[in-house]
Protein backbone atom coordinates (compact mmCIF):
# COMPACT_ATOMS: atom_id res chain seq x y z
CA UNK A 1 0.00 0.00 0.00
CA UNK A 2 3.15 2.58 0.41
CA UNK A 3 4.41 1.65 -2.78
CA UNK A 4 0.87 2.71 -4.02
CA UNK A 5 0.85 5.79 -2.44
CA UNK A 6 4.18 6.88 -3.77
CA UNK A 7 2.91 6.16 -7.13
CA UNK A 8 0.18 8.31 -6.55
CA UNK A 9 2.20 10.74 -5.47
CA UNK A 10 4.86 10.96 -8.31
CA UNK A 11 1.91 11.52 -10.45
CA UNK A 12 2.90 14.38 -12.67
CA UNK A 13 0.84 17.23 -12.09
CA UNK A 14 -2.31 18.04 -14.20
CA UNK A 15 -2.43 14.46 -15.62
CA UNK A 16 -5.91 12.35 -16.35
CA UNK A 17 -4.57 9.74 -14.74
CA UNK A 18 -5.84 10.15 -11.30
CA UNK A 19 -8.65 7.04 -12.48
CA UNK A 20 -5.51 4.81 -12.97
CA UNK A 21 -5.48 2.70 -9.63
CA UNK A 22 -9.15 2.25 -9.77
CA UNK A 23 -8.24 0.59 -13.91
CA UNK A 24 -5.14 -1.28 -12.28
CA UNK A 25 -7.44 -2.91 -9.81
CA UNK A 26 -9.23 -4.78 -12.42
CA UNK A 27 -6.13 -5.87 -14.05
CA UNK A 28 -4.94 -9.15 -12.78
CA UNK A 29 -5.19 -10.76 -9.31
CA UNK A 30 -5.58 -7.77 -6.45
CA UNK A 31 -6.16 -8.06 -3.11
CA UNK A 32 -8.71 -6.58 -1.58
CA UNK A 33 -6.59 -4.08 0.68
CA UNK A 34 -5.98 -2.97 -2.64
CA UNK A 35 -9.39 -2.55 -4.24
CA UNK A 36 -10.34 -0.73 -1.37
CA UNK A 37 -7.68 1.72 -2.23
CA UNK A 38 -8.33 2.01 -5.66
CA UNK A 39 -11.66 3.09 -4.36
CA UNK A 40 -10.51 5.53 -2.01
CA UNK A 41 -7.40 7.07 -4.21
CA UNK A 42 -9.97 8.02 -6.96
CA UNK A 43 -10.63 10.88 -7.76
CA UNK A 44 -14.10 12.89 -9.15
CA UNK A 45 -13.31 14.67 -12.76
CA UNK A 46 -14.70 17.87 -10.96
CA UNK A 47 -12.06 17.40 -8.06
CA UNK A 48 -9.03 16.74 -10.24
CA UNK A 49 -6.23 19.28 -10.47
CA UNK A 50 -6.04 21.61 -13.81
CA UNK A 51 -3.19 23.69 -13.73
CA UNK A 52 -4.64 25.68 -16.30
CA UNK A 53 -8.23 26.30 -14.33
CA UNK A 54 -6.71 25.53 -10.97
CA UNK A 55 -9.92 24.96 -8.40
CA UNK A 56 -11.85 27.52 -6.80
CA UNK A 57 -11.74 27.60 -2.92
CA UNK A 58 -15.44 28.52 -2.33
CA UNK A 59 -17.28 28.73 1.12
CA UNK A 60 -19.20 25.67 0.66
CA UNK A 61 -15.84 23.81 0.43
CA UNK A 62 -14.56 26.02 3.62
CA UNK A 63 -17.32 25.17 5.43
CA UNK A 64 -16.74 21.53 4.36
CA UNK A 65 -13.44 21.60 5.89
CA UNK A 66 -15.09 22.98 9.17
CA UNK A 67 -17.93 20.48 9.43
CA UNK A 68 -15.05 17.58 8.90
CA UNK A 69 -12.63 19.46 11.59
CA UNK A 70 -15.24 19.70 13.95
CA UNK A 71 -16.60 16.45 13.92
CA UNK A 72 -12.92 14.67 13.42
CA UNK A 73 -11.47 16.11 16.37
CA UNK A 74 -14.61 15.34 18.53
CA UNK A 75 -13.92 11.77 18.51
CA UNK A 76 -11.11 12.84 20.91
CA UNK A 77 -13.63 14.02 23.25
CA UNK A 78 -16.83 11.75 23.43
CA UNK A 79 -15.05 10.11 26.84
CA UNK A 80 -14.60 12.92 28.76
CA UNK A 81 -17.89 13.34 30.17
CA UNK A 82 -19.42 9.77 30.65
CA UNK A 83 -16.01 8.29 32.40
CA UNK A 84 -18.13 7.14 35.29
CA UNK A 85 -20.40 4.99 32.70
CA UNK A 86 -17.47 3.44 31.19
CA UNK A 87 -15.81 2.58 34.49
CA UNK A 88 -19.39 0.63 35.52
CA UNK A 89 -19.57 -0.87 32.06
CA UNK A 90 -16.37 -2.23 31.75
CA UNK A 91 -16.00 -3.05 35.41
CA UNK A 92 -12.98 -0.92 36.28
CA UNK A 93 -12.47 2.19 38.73
CA UNK A 94 -12.20 5.46 38.28
CA UNK A 95 -8.46 5.21 38.22
CA UNK A 96 -7.71 2.51 35.19
CA UNK A 97 -11.10 4.12 33.20
CA UNK A 98 -8.96 7.58 33.06
CA UNK A 99 -6.50 5.90 30.80
CA UNK A 100 -8.98 5.81 27.61
CA UNK A 101 -8.72 10.16 26.93
CA UNK A 102 -4.94 9.56 28.49
CA UNK A 103 -4.47 7.08 25.62
CA UNK A 104 -6.37 9.06 23.05
CA UNK A 105 -4.08 12.52 23.96
CA UNK A 106 -1.45 10.26 23.77
CA UNK A 107 -2.28 8.67 20.10
CA UNK A 108 -3.34 12.24 18.71
CA UNK A 109 -0.01 13.26 20.11
CA UNK A 110 2.17 10.91 17.71
CA UNK A 111 -0.41 11.53 14.54
CA UNK A 112 0.83 15.24 14.69
CA UNK A 113 4.45 14.13 15.02
CA UNK A 114 4.61 11.01 12.42
CA UNK A 115 1.57 11.47 10.19
CA UNK A 116 0.99 15.22 9.97
CA UNK A 117 4.44 16.10 8.13
CA UNK A 118 3.76 13.42 5.56
CA UNK A 119 1.62 15.61 3.83
CA UNK A 120 4.30 17.64 2.74
CA UNK A 121 4.94 14.39 0.61
CA UNK A 122 1.78 12.80 -0.18
CA UNK A 123 -0.78 14.25 -2.24
CA UNK A 124 -3.24 15.64 0.46
CA UNK A 125 -6.92 14.02 -0.98
CA UNK A 126 -5.39 10.38 -1.11
CA UNK A 127 -4.21 10.46 2.46
CA UNK A 128 -6.55 12.43 4.18
CA UNK A 129 -9.40 10.05 2.79
CA UNK A 130 -7.22 7.13 3.66
CA UNK A 131 -7.38 7.81 7.24
CA UNK A 132 -10.94 9.39 7.24
CA UNK A 133 -12.02 5.75 6.16
CA UNK A 134 -9.46 4.26 8.32
CA UNK A 135 -10.66 5.72 12.13
CA UNK A 136 -14.35 5.40 10.60
CA UNK A 137 -13.42 1.60 10.20
CA UNK A 138 -11.77 1.24 13.18
CA UNK A 139 -14.68 2.87 15.42
CA UNK A 140 -16.85 -0.16 14.98
CA UNK A 141 -14.56 -2.16 17.47
CA UNK A 142 -15.44 0.61 19.92
CA UNK A 143 -18.99 0.39 19.75
CA UNK A 144 -19.53 -3.52 20.08
CA UNK A 145 -16.30 -4.35 22.20
CA UNK A 146 -16.71 -5.46 26.07
CA UNK A 147 -13.00 -5.76 26.45
CA UNK A 148 -11.35 -2.70 28.70
CA UNK A 149 -7.99 -3.41 27.05
CA UNK A 150 -9.29 -3.55 24.03
CA UNK A 151 -11.36 -0.63 23.90
CA UNK A 152 -8.24 1.58 25.73
CA UNK A 153 -6.03 0.31 22.63
CA UNK A 154 -8.60 1.24 19.65
CA UNK A 155 -8.94 4.42 21.55
CA UNK A 156 -5.17 5.05 20.80
CA UNK A 157 -5.29 4.03 17.43
CA UNK A 158 -8.17 6.18 15.80
CA UNK A 159 -6.88 9.01 17.49
CA UNK A 160 -3.47 7.83 16.00
CA UNK A 161 -5.58 8.94 12.45
CA UNK A 162 -8.10 11.46 13.59
CA UNK A 163 -5.30 14.14 12.42
CA UNK A 164 -7.08 14.82 9.56
CA UNK A 165 -8.04 18.60 10.58
CA UNK A 166 -4.76 18.97 10.94
CA UNK A 167 -3.76 18.35 7.30
CA UNK A 168 -6.77 20.39 5.97
CA UNK A 169 -5.82 23.62 7.52
CA UNK A 170 -2.24 23.54 5.61
CA UNK A 171 -4.21 22.41 2.50
CA UNK A 172 -6.47 25.73 3.34
CA UNK A 173 -3.37 27.75 3.46
CA UNK A 174 -2.59 26.48 -0.50
CA UNK A 175 -6.01 26.67 -1.64
CA UNK A 176 -6.95 30.24 -0.05
CA UNK A 177 -5.96 33.25 -1.92
CA UNK A 178 -3.57 35.11 0.54
CA UNK A 179 -5.72 37.89 1.40
CA UNK A 180 -8.41 35.81 2.69
CA UNK A 181 -6.39 33.29 4.38
CA UNK A 182 -7.08 34.03 7.71
CA UNK A 183 -10.71 34.23 6.83
CA UNK A 184 -11.10 30.68 5.15
CA UNK A 185 -8.72 29.44 8.53
CA UNK A 186 -10.91 31.02 10.51
CA UNK A 187 -13.86 29.05 9.64
CA UNK A 188 -11.70 25.70 9.94
CA UNK A 189 -10.35 26.61 13.35
CA UNK A 190 -13.70 27.41 14.37
CA UNK A 191 -15.03 24.12 13.55
CA UNK A 192 -12.44 22.26 15.77
CA UNK A 193 -13.25 24.60 18.70
CA UNK A 194 -16.40 23.88 18.11
CA UNK A 195 -16.03 19.93 17.57
CA UNK A 196 -14.05 20.08 21.34
CA UNK A 197 -17.30 21.44 23.21
CA UNK A 198 -20.27 20.16 21.18
CA UNK A 199 -18.47 16.59 21.56
CA UNK A 200 -19.28 16.92 25.94
CA UNK A 201 -22.39 18.35 25.48
CA UNK A 202 -23.74 15.99 22.79
CA UNK A 203 -21.77 12.80 24.75
CA UNK A 204 -23.25 14.09 27.71
CA UNK A 205 -26.83 14.42 26.87
CA UNK A 206 -27.11 11.39 25.22
CA UNK A 207 -25.20 8.89 27.70
CA UNK A 208 -27.77 10.58 30.41
CA UNK A 209 -31.27 9.76 28.38
CA UNK A 210 -29.66 6.07 26.42
CA UNK A 211 -26.78 4.49 26.31
CA UNK A 212 -23.17 5.79 26.06
CA UNK A 213 -23.12 3.28 23.13
CA UNK A 214 -25.45 5.32 20.93
CA UNK A 215 -22.71 7.99 21.40
CA UNK A 216 -19.90 6.01 19.91
CA UNK A 217 -22.28 4.87 17.00
CA UNK A 218 -23.43 8.23 16.27
CA UNK A 219 -19.56 9.09 16.22
CA UNK A 220 -19.21 6.15 13.67
CA UNK A 221 -21.87 7.18 11.58
CA UNK A 222 -20.64 10.89 11.55
CA UNK A 223 -17.09 9.72 10.54
CA UNK A 224 -18.61 7.85 7.22
CA UNK A 225 -20.59 10.95 6.06
CA UNK A 226 -17.47 12.65 6.54
CA UNK A 227 -15.60 10.31 4.23
CA UNK A 228 -18.17 10.22 1.69
CA UNK A 229 -18.34 14.18 1.77
CA UNK A 230 -14.95 14.59 1.35
CA UNK A 231 -14.67 11.46 -1.41
CA UNK A 232 -17.01 13.68 -3.61
CA UNK A 233 -16.02 17.87 -2.79
CA UNK A 234 -12.56 17.47 -1.96
CA UNK A 235 -10.49 18.54 -4.47
CA UNK A 236 -7.04 17.15 -5.77
CA UNK A 237 -3.33 18.99 -5.07
CA UNK A 238 -0.09 18.17 -6.20
CA UNK A 239 2.65 17.13 -3.57
CA UNK A 240 4.57 20.16 -2.73
CA UNK A 241 7.41 17.54 -2.67
CA UNK A 242 6.70 15.53 -6.02
CA UNK A 243 10.53 14.02 -6.00
CA UNK A 244 10.21 12.90 -2.63
CA UNK A 245 11.68 13.52 0.60
CA UNK A 246 13.12 11.62 3.26
CA UNK A 247 11.05 10.59 6.46
CA UNK A 248 13.36 11.64 9.38
CA UNK A 249 15.18 14.34 7.38
CA UNK A 250 11.54 15.78 6.95
CA UNK A 251 10.95 14.99 10.70
CA UNK A 252 14.31 16.57 11.89
CA UNK A 253 13.63 19.41 9.48
CA UNK A 254 10.85 20.62 11.65
CA UNK A 255 13.87 21.39 14.49
CA UNK A 256 15.56 22.64 12.16
CA UNK A 257 13.02 25.47 11.24
CA UNK A 258 11.98 26.65 14.35
CA UNK A 259 15.48 28.16 14.45
CA UNK A 260 15.01 29.24 11.36
CA UNK A 261 11.95 31.15 11.47
CA UNK A 262 11.92 33.49 14.52
CA UNK A 263 7.98 33.95 13.64
CA UNK A 264 7.25 30.14 13.89
CA UNK A 265 9.14 30.01 17.25
CA UNK A 266 7.29 33.46 18.54
CA UNK A 267 3.75 31.68 17.56
CA UNK A 268 4.93 28.22 18.73
CA UNK A 269 5.93 30.19 22.54
CA UNK A 270 2.53 32.10 22.50
CA UNK A 271 0.30 28.97 21.69
CA UNK A 272 1.89 27.01 24.16
CA UNK A 273 1.43 29.51 27.06
CA UNK A 274 -2.48 29.98 25.72
CA UNK A 275 -3.11 26.82 25.36
CA UNK A 276 -2.49 25.76 29.32
CA UNK A 277 -5.22 27.97 30.52
CA UNK A 278 -7.81 26.69 27.95
CA UNK A 279 -7.23 23.24 29.64
CA UNK A 280 -6.45 24.21 33.21
CA UNK A 281 -10.13 26.10 32.64
CA UNK A 282 -12.07 23.16 31.31
CA UNK A 283 -10.74 20.41 33.62
CA UNK A 284 -10.94 22.27 37.34
CA UNK A 285 -14.47 24.02 36.12
CA UNK A 286 -16.16 20.52 36.69
CA UNK A 287 -14.68 20.87 40.57
CA UNK A 288 -16.06 24.27 41.19
CA UNK A 289 -19.31 23.48 39.63
CA UNK A 290 -20.00 20.60 41.64
CA UNK A 291 -19.32 21.90 45.20
CA UNK A 292 -20.13 24.61 47.31
CA UNK A 293 -21.53 27.09 47.10
CA UNK A 294 -22.78 25.98 43.20
CA UNK A 295 -23.71 21.98 43.64
CA UNK A 296 -24.39 21.60 39.82
CA UNK A 297 -25.41 18.49 38.39
CA UNK A 298 -23.04 16.87 35.16
CA UNK A 299 -25.96 17.71 33.21
CA UNK A 300 -25.56 21.38 33.95
CA UNK A 301 -21.66 21.52 33.89
CA UNK A 302 -21.48 19.84 30.17
CA UNK A 303 -24.09 22.69 28.98
CA UNK A 304 -21.26 24.87 30.41
CA UNK A 305 -19.57 24.09 26.77
CA UNK A 306 -21.95 25.78 24.41
CA UNK A 307 -20.88 29.09 25.81
CA UNK A 308 -18.24 28.81 23.32
CA UNK A 309 -20.26 28.56 20.53
CA UNK A 310 -21.05 32.01 20.90
CA UNK A 311 -17.46 33.05 20.97
CA UNK A 312 -17.04 31.51 18.03
CA UNK A 313 -19.64 33.17 15.82
CA UNK A 314 -16.94 36.30 16.00
CA UNK A 315 -13.95 34.80 14.19
CA UNK A 316 -14.70 34.52 10.58
CA UNK A 317 -15.55 38.15 11.12
CA UNK A 318 -13.19 39.26 13.00
CA UNK A 319 -10.51 37.34 10.75
CA UNK A 320 -12.12 38.72 7.09
CA UNK A 321 -12.01 42.54 8.83
CA UNK A 322 -8.40 42.52 10.93
CA UNK A 323 -6.34 39.95 10.73
CA UNK A 324 -6.65 39.69 6.58
CA UNK A 325 -5.67 43.29 6.65
CA UNK A 326 -3.35 43.91 9.55
CA UNK A 327 -0.55 42.39 10.50
CA UNK A 328 -1.01 39.01 12.38
CA UNK A 329 1.13 40.01 15.59
CA UNK A 330 -1.74 42.68 16.06
CA UNK A 331 -4.50 40.63 16.61
CA UNK A 332 -2.30 38.08 18.69
CA UNK A 333 -1.87 40.76 20.85
CA UNK A 334 -5.45 41.55 21.23
CA UNK A 335 -6.28 37.46 21.18
CA UNK A 336 -3.96 37.62 24.84
CA UNK A 337 -5.60 40.61 26.49
CA UNK A 338 -9.05 39.37 25.67
CA UNK A 339 -7.81 36.18 27.51
CA UNK A 340 -6.30 37.65 30.66
CA UNK A 341 -8.97 39.95 30.85
CA UNK A 342 -11.14 37.11 31.00
CA UNK A 343 -9.42 35.17 33.67
CA UNK A 344 -8.59 37.73 36.13
CA UNK A 345 -12.73 37.95 36.00
CA UNK A 346 -13.28 34.27 36.24
CA UNK A 347 -10.52 33.67 38.58
CA UNK A 348 -11.11 36.35 41.35
CA UNK A 349 -14.88 35.90 41.73
CA UNK A 350 -16.17 32.83 40.71
CA UNK A 351 -16.18 31.58 43.89
CA UNK A 352 -19.08 33.68 44.79
CA UNK A 353 -20.61 34.35 41.41
CA UNK A 354 -21.41 32.20 38.71
CA UNK A 355 -21.30 34.92 36.39
CA UNK A 356 -17.32 34.93 36.29
CA UNK A 357 -17.19 31.58 35.22
CA UNK A 358 -19.05 32.50 32.52
CA UNK A 359 -17.47 35.44 31.23
CA UNK A 360 -14.43 33.81 31.75
CA UNK A 361 -15.86 30.58 29.65
CA UNK A 362 -16.68 33.17 26.47
CA UNK A 363 -13.18 35.33 26.71
CA UNK A 364 -11.06 32.85 26.91
CA UNK A 365 -12.78 30.94 23.71
CA UNK A 366 -12.46 33.95 21.71
CA UNK A 367 -9.35 35.25 23.04
CA UNK A 368 -7.66 31.87 22.07
CA UNK A 369 -9.68 31.39 18.88
CA UNK A 370 -8.20 35.35 17.94
CA UNK A 371 -4.28 34.38 19.06
CA UNK A 372 -4.61 31.12 16.98
CA UNK A 373 -5.59 32.35 13.58
CA UNK A 374 -3.09 34.85 13.73
CA UNK A 375 -0.18 32.56 14.77
CA UNK A 376 -1.35 30.64 11.73
CA UNK A 377 -1.71 33.37 9.27
CA UNK A 378 1.80 34.33 10.22
CA UNK A 379 3.27 31.01 10.11
CA UNK A 380 1.79 29.90 6.76
CA UNK A 381 3.15 32.73 4.94
CA UNK A 382 7.12 30.69 5.43
CA UNK A 383 7.95 27.85 3.38
CA UNK A 384 4.80 27.45 1.38
CA UNK A 385 6.55 23.62 -0.07
CA UNK A 386 6.68 23.13 4.20
CA UNK A 387 3.40 24.15 5.63
CA UNK A 388 2.65 20.52 7.06
CA UNK A 389 5.64 20.94 8.73
CA UNK A 390 5.61 24.31 9.85
CA UNK A 391 1.65 23.36 11.23
CA UNK A 392 3.10 20.00 12.93
CA UNK A 393 5.61 22.32 15.09
CA UNK A 394 3.01 24.52 15.76
CA UNK A 395 0.24 22.13 16.83
CA UNK A 396 2.89 20.11 18.91
CA UNK A 397 3.78 23.27 21.18
CA UNK A 398 -0.13 23.48 21.38
CA UNK A 399 -0.42 20.09 22.56
CA UNK A 400 2.27 20.03 24.85
CA UNK A 401 0.99 23.32 26.40
CA UNK A 402 -2.47 21.65 26.69
CA UNK A 403 -0.93 18.67 28.78
CA UNK A 404 0.75 21.23 30.71
CA UNK A 405 -2.15 23.03 31.70
CA UNK A 406 -4.24 20.00 32.83
CA UNK A 407 -1.45 18.49 34.89
CA UNK A 408 -0.43 22.22 36.45
CA UNK A 409 -4.32 23.27 36.67
CA UNK A 410 -5.17 19.82 38.47
CA UNK A 411 -2.40 20.00 40.81
CA UNK A 412 -2.80 23.96 41.78
CA UNK A 413 -6.35 22.91 42.24
CA UNK A 414 -5.78 20.45 44.93
CA UNK A 415 -3.28 22.84 46.51
CA UNK A 416 -4.98 25.91 46.50
CA UNK A 417 -8.57 25.66 45.16
CA UNK A 418 -9.70 28.25 42.27
CA UNK A 419 -7.49 31.37 42.66
CA UNK A 420 -4.41 29.00 42.94
CA UNK A 421 -5.05 27.65 39.45
CA UNK A 422 -6.61 30.28 38.01
CA UNK A 423 -3.24 32.72 38.64
CA UNK A 424 -1.84 30.60 37.35
CA UNK A 425 -3.18 30.97 34.00
CA UNK A 426 -3.14 34.86 34.45
CA UNK A 427 0.96 33.95 34.98
CA UNK A 428 1.16 31.87 31.10
CA UNK A 429 -1.19 34.62 29.57
CA UNK A 430 1.72 37.12 30.99
CA UNK A 431 4.58 34.93 29.49
CA UNK A 432 2.59 34.90 25.94
CA UNK A 433 2.38 38.76 26.15
CA UNK A 434 6.37 38.77 26.76
CA UNK A 435 6.54 36.91 23.92
CA UNK A 436 4.71 38.57 22.16
CA UNK A 437 5.96 42.16 22.47
CA UNK A 438 9.70 41.13 22.59
CA UNK A 439 9.67 40.87 18.97
CA UNK A 440 7.81 43.43 16.39
CA UNK A 441 5.98 42.66 13.04
CA UNK A 442 8.68 43.50 10.83
CA UNK A 443 11.74 42.38 13.05
CA UNK A 444 14.06 40.00 11.14
CA UNK A 445 15.90 38.89 13.44
CA UNK A 446 15.18 37.26 17.31
CA UNK A 447 14.06 39.99 19.12
CA UNK A 448 13.51 44.02 18.66
CA UNK A 449 11.43 45.92 16.80
CA UNK A 450 13.19 47.05 13.78
CA UNK A 451 10.94 47.66 10.80
CA UNK A 452 8.67 49.75 12.63
CA UNK A 453 5.29 49.73 14.65
CA UNK A 454 2.81 49.80 11.19
CA UNK A 455 0.48 47.32 11.83
CA UNK A 456 -0.79 47.77 8.35
CA UNK A 457 0.25 44.66 6.25
CA UNK A 458 2.89 45.38 3.65
CA UNK A 459 4.60 42.12 3.09
CA UNK A 460 2.20 41.21 0.08
CA UNK A 461 3.55 41.01 -3.44
CA UNK A 462 1.85 43.76 -5.84
CA UNK A 463 -0.92 40.75 -7.35
CA UNK A 464 -2.42 40.64 -3.53
CA UNK A 465 -2.20 44.21 -3.07
CA UNK A 466 -4.35 44.64 -5.82
CA UNK A 467 -6.62 42.22 -4.59
CA UNK A 468 -6.73 43.97 -1.10
CA UNK A 469 -7.95 46.88 -2.60
CA UNK A 470 -10.77 44.58 -3.89
CA UNK A 471 -11.64 43.35 -0.61
CA UNK A 472 -12.03 46.81 0.86
CA UNK A 473 -13.91 47.67 -1.67
CA UNK A 474 -16.36 45.10 -1.45
CA UNK A 475 -16.72 45.28 2.40
CA UNK A 476 -17.72 48.70 1.09
CA UNK A 477 -20.53 47.62 -1.40
CA UNK A 478 -18.63 47.13 -3.96
CA UNK A 479 -18.69 43.08 -5.25
CA UNK A 480 -15.34 41.47 -6.59
CA UNK A 481 -15.01 38.14 -7.61
CA UNK A 482 -11.29 37.63 -9.42
CA UNK A 483 -9.44 35.00 -8.04
CA UNK A 484 -5.75 34.28 -8.75
CA UNK A 485 -4.41 31.17 -9.80
CA UNK A 486 -2.54 28.37 -7.70
CA UNK A 487 0.47 28.81 -9.58
CA UNK A 488 0.43 32.93 -9.53
CA UNK A 489 -0.40 32.75 -5.76
CA UNK A 490 2.61 30.33 -4.91
CA UNK A 491 4.90 32.48 -6.59
CA UNK A 492 3.39 35.67 -5.13
CA UNK A 493 3.90 33.76 -1.95
CA UNK A 494 6.96 33.03 -2.67
CA UNK A 495 8.41 36.68 -3.72
CA UNK A 496 6.66 37.90 -0.65
CA UNK A 497 9.11 35.61 1.55
CA UNK A 498 11.70 36.76 -0.22
CA UNK A 499 10.85 40.97 0.65
CA UNK A 500 10.38 39.91 3.88
CA UNK A 501 13.71 37.98 4.15
CA UNK A 502 15.24 41.39 2.44
CA UNK A 503 16.37 39.00 -0.81
CA UNK A 504 16.70 40.29 -4.29
CA UNK A 505 13.80 39.17 -6.38
CA UNK A 506 16.08 37.51 -8.98
CA UNK A 507 17.67 35.60 -6.43
CA UNK A 508 14.44 34.10 -5.28
CA UNK A 509 13.36 33.22 -8.86
CA UNK A 510 16.41 30.99 -9.35
CA UNK A 511 15.62 29.29 -5.81
CA UNK A 512 12.19 28.23 -7.08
Amino acid sequence: MASSVENEVKRPEGSDTVSSPSVQSLQGNTTIWQRIYSIIAYTPKRCRYNPDKPFEFSMPLNLLFGFAGAFTVANLYYSHPILNKLADDFHVNQERVSLIPTLAQAGYGAGLLFLCPLGDLFQRRPFVLLLVWFTATSWIGLCITNSFPVFCFLSFLTALTTVTPQLMLPLVGDLAPAHRRATALSIVVSGLLLGILIARVLSGVVTEYTSWRNVYWLAFALQYLIFILLWFFLPDYPSTNPNGLNYFKMLWSIVTMLFKHPVLMQACLVGFCTSTTFTSYWTTLTFLLAGEPYNFSPLYIGLFALIGIFAMCFGPPYSRLVIDRFVPLFSTIIGEFICIAGISIGTYTGTFTIAGPIIQAFMIDLGLQTSQIANRTAIYAIEPKARNRVNTAFMVSVFIGQIVGTSVGNTLYAQGGWHKSGSASVGFIGAALCFCFARGPWEKGWVGWRGGWGIRRRDLGPEEKGQQQEQDAEIAGNSTNNEESGEEKMTDEMAAEAIESGEPKGSQGEKS
